[in-house]
């Protein structure tokens, strides 16, 4: 019960990447994903670092350096500029094939088995959400392409060396997240103003949507996200992303007004399902009793006398 309140618990962090589209396109300014990027990541990470009280000692200012980067800094750019140069649906099924980057580096890294019931349900999942996403006239652009497959791959290797490295002795998952996204946060900023320009005028619906893209999207999603990593296995954790794609579709039939074929909900049905699949435990072998060699009389006696002492029988 405790792995599936856990499980659960994580889940709710693709749940609400899955509403950004929505909340973009509704509430914030247009054509500019970066600077959303950033209004997303640094006052998140400042906020959490501020209510952990806790800063990076040693070893953990790169490592933080690192991980951020790697999660947040490198991997919104990317996404973004696949999500530009891609239709949507190629783009979200490039991200669907991360699960796979991370079962390999995982297997690398951590030594976790690849096991076959992993693979297949990484590859369902993402066979599931193209039927969703994909369309006839999606086209397929060379430099999208790069960008989506590094994106997954810089996200895939941010999750197996946060469970890698875990975390400080005494420093719980709200201090990690913070440091992390404050660093993905300051990355991300400069690419934002070489690439976007000055930052764009706000009104009440986008601070309205920074707000809930800050809070609920980034600073509790990820802290939900680490705190997974941390407690279950990295290819665990990593085969719940395919339901972000699965809530932007229900947000967009829901709230937007937009069709769902039959294709698209049978597919959905499979990739739940896969992920539903990957998250099974695997059968328990109980281990062969191992024979504990006979003892000499003298050591019998001792035990014995040492038992009635206690006034007890050992068994």
């Amino acid at each position: 019960m405790n792995r599936l309140a856990t499980v659960a618990l994580t889940a709710l962090a693709p749940i609400s990447w899955g509403s950004t589209y929505a909340v973009a396109t509704e509430l914030l300014p247009p054509d500019r994903p970066l600077f959303t990027g950033a209004m997303r990541a640094l006052p998140a990470g400042l906020l959490l670092v501020a209510l952990s009280r806790t800063l990076p000692k040693g070893a953990w200012w790169w490592k933080s350096a690192v991980l951020g980067t790697l999660n947040i800094g490198a991997f919104f750019p990317l996404l973004f500029l696949s999500a530009y140069r891609l239709p949507g649906g190629v783009a979200a099924v490039l991200g669907a094939a991360g699960p796979l980057f991370v079962v390999g580096l995982a297997a690398l890294v951590l030594g976790e088995r690849a096991r076959l019931r992993t693979v297949l349900a990484a590859v369902v999942g993402a066979f599931g959400v193209s039927m969703v996403v994909l369309t006839a006239e999606a086209e397929l652009d060379l430099v999208g392409i790069v960008a989506g497959v590094v994106s997954s791959a810089s996200m895939g290797a941010g999750t197996v060396m946060t469970k890698r490295w875990g975390r400080p002795e005494g420093v719980g998952p709200l201090a990690v997240t913070g440091w992390q996204l404050t660093a993905g946060g300051l990355v991300i900023i400069p690419i934002a103003a070489l690439v976007e320009g000055a930052p764009p005028a706000l009104d009440g619906k986008a601070f309205l949507g920074y707000g809930y893209m800050m809070l609920i999207n980034t600073g509790i999603a990820y802290w939900l996200w680490f705190r997974g990593i941390g407690k279950l296995t990295a290819t665990s954790v990593t085969l719940l992303g395919p339901l972000s794609p699965l809530t932007a579709a229900v947000i967009g039939w829901a709230a937007l007004g937009q069709s769902l074929t039959p294709v698209q909900l049978a597919g959905m049905a499979i990739a739940f399902g896969a992920t539903v699949f990957g998250q099974l435990p695997g059968r328990q072998h109980p281990k062969p009793a191992t024979k504990q060699p006979f003892s000499s009389p003298e050591q019998t006696d001792q035990n014995v006398s040492m038992d009635l002492g206690n006034g007890e029988v050992r068994r």
